[in-house]
């Protein structure tokens, strides 16, 4: 699987009579992404090449012009790039609009749309895991960027208990609670709070262990019975998941789930063929129940 950075776009060349799609990031080296779609594609015949790209949100403007011009079909976005993928298209689905950012990226008469499929990616993976019960639930939400706002509309629509955002910038997680004016159950508790009982869930949504560090939050907020999920995942445990371990919790899960779920939607979004998840799950070495 060929990798290339943004000045080797331009003389990248797609494979002849396959569907071009591909996935941008930085880092991206270790996105397992260019393997879940092929394994989408073989289920339904279709022949498709998903490459990866590094790119920084600087550089993603000329990066969906290249590409755009060699004919991609889709673009998949990670960190850090959902903020800007939003603001760079010209239509956006109302998950993308409410989020502030987008994941999932496509042409339309040459203009650019974008959509949202993190969220649903993360409830499909929770509940089809049977890893946490989300309804009537209390949720911890870790990080205010692109990829917390992405989860958010769709945590919500699961009508937990209570759904705090909590960020080491508190001002952050204020912007994204505000966008949902309506809905009580959504907080912001400051990176200092320490909470009178432990939450049912807490999702990382920050980039810390990519960089192998743990949120600023307090141990409060998880006990023996807390689910804690990874929204990253990497070669074993992340150093998120390692750490709720360390405080009690029995019930660890990463994000590969989430990934491989987010990309099925995109995946019928592109090619209107609806994959099973389960076989690639399996495929790719995790058993399905957390």
């Amino acid at each position: 699987m060929a990798l290339a950075t943004v000045p080797a776009l331009a003389s990248f060349k797609p494979l002849s009579g396959a569907t071009f799609c591909c996935v941008l990031g930085s880092p991206i080296a270790h996105s397992k992404s260019p393997l879940i779609h092929r394994l989408f594609a073989e289920q339904s015949g279709l022949r498709l090449q998903y490459e990866r790209f590094e790119v920084k949100p600087a550089e993603l403007g000329q990066a969906l012009a290249v590409l755009h011009a060699l004919g991609c079909l889709g673009v998949n976005v990670t960190i850090p790039l959902k903020e800007e993928a939003r603001r760079l298209a010209t239509h956006a689905t109302p998950q993308a609009e409410l989020a502030g950012a987008a994941n999932t990226l496509w042409w339309a008469r040459a203009r650019l749309q974008c959509g949202n499929t993190d969220g649903l990616g993360l409830v499909n993976d929770l509940l089809i895991s049977r890893f946490a019960a989300l309804e009537g639930s209390r949720i911890l939400l870790l990080g205010a960027g692109g990829a917390a706002a992405g989860v958010i509309p769709a945590l919500l629509e699961t009508h937990p208990q209570e759904l705090v955002v909590l960020n080491r910038t508190p001002a952050r997680a204020q912007i994204l609670v505000a966008r949902h004016p309506t809905k009580r159950c959504l907080k912001v508790a400051v990176p200092e709070t320490t909470f009178v009982r432990p939450f049912d869930l807490v999702i990382n949504a920050t980039s810390s262990s990519l960089n192998a560090t743990v949120p600023v939050v307090d141990p409060s907020a998880i006990g023996s019975q807390t689910a804690c999920y990874d929204m990253f995942y990497g070669v074993g445990e992340t150093t998120f998941l390692r750490w709720g371990r360390a405080l009690g919790a029995t019930r660890c899960r990463d994000g590969l789930g989430m990934l491989i779920e987010q990309a099925a939607v995109a995946f019928y979004q592109w090619h209107k063929r609806k994959p099973e998840t389960p076989p690639v799950f399996l495929a790719l070495g995790r058993s399905l129940i957390g």
